[in-house]
């Protein structure tokens, strides 16, 4: 679906799958040397969108001002082959994309223009505008992203242990008393028969342990969580255009042409 929109024009917009999620914005497109169509289109993906990915411009269609719609999925199109982006496509590189994609692909018809023809990436800084040529560069932009590194969680569960206390008891015991027959007490012993048998009892006490379990809060536990910054170095390779004017012998030639831009 080309008609709302030239190829040209789609570089900036929102790649959306054909899940609906968001892919990344188209970078690049590539046409073919021989037809002169659009037949790729790179998308930037990956972290912080680092990546660009080729992804086929047939079955892509325009929706609203900037926004467009591809026939694959996210996943998909995250797992396409590596391919570098600053140079022409080689026909091994096309096969493999188309493979992946799902595409067929032959010599006789190709629907690239390759062998025939190489694909070529297009901008609007090229030589058909005026006559730069733009020159850039890629600039590493390391952020952080937040994810679930594991859980924590409280668990109260209950566990017996024997304790050992000590603790006085108190018991009666017996003790026989003997006292003498004195003026005082002559008259409470003489008071009953002179000769006879007789009990006299006597109730002994004693004290035993009572054990009683009550239960008592000890204390309060929460948790709580803690920032800690630690330091991790990041390594990426970032590439660089360089521009370089082609002279001939005894006359001054024009300038190379990038095979990716124009």
């Amino acid at each position: 679906m080309q008609t709302r929109h030239e190829p040209t024009q789609w570089q900036g917009m929102t790649v959306y799958g054909r899940d609906g999620e968001k892919i990344g914005k188209v970078t690049d497109v590539y046409f073919d040397d021989a037809s002169d169509r659009a037949e790729w289109m790179t998308v930037s993906t990956g972290l912080f969108g680092m990546r660009s990915t080729f992804v086929p411009i047939e079955g892509a269609e325009v929706q609203g001002d900037d926004e467009l719609r591809v026939p694959y999925d996210k996943d998909r199109i995250k797992d396409a082959p590596n391919v570098e982006t600053d140079q022409e496509l080689t026909e091994r590189e096309e096969q493999e994309l188309y493979s992946h994609y799902g595409v067929s692909y032959g010599r006789e018809r190709s629907p690239s223009g390759l062998p025939q023809g190489r694909g070529r990436g297009r901008d609007v800084s090229g030589p058909t505008t005026d006559d730069a040529m733009t020159r850039s560069e890629e600039e590493l932009r390391v952020g952080t992203a937040r994810r679930e590194a594991g859980r924590a969680r409280l668990r109260k569960y209950v566990v017996t242990e024997q304790q050992t206390r000590t603790v006085p008891v108190q018991r009666e015991e017996v003790r026989v008393e003997r006292e003498p027959i004195t003026e005082e007490n002559r008259g409470r012993a003489m008071a009953g028969p002179d000769i006879s048998e007789e009990e006299h009892e006597v109730v002994l006490h004693e004290e035993e342990p009572v054990v009683e379990k009550r239960t008592v809060p000890k204390e309060r536990v929460r948790m709580t969580t803690d920032t800690v910054t630690d330091e991790e170095t990041v390594s990426e390779e970032v590439r660089k255009e360089r521009i370089e004017a082609d002279e001939g012998p005894g006359r001054r030639g024009p300038k190379r042409r990038d095979p990716k831009r124009r």
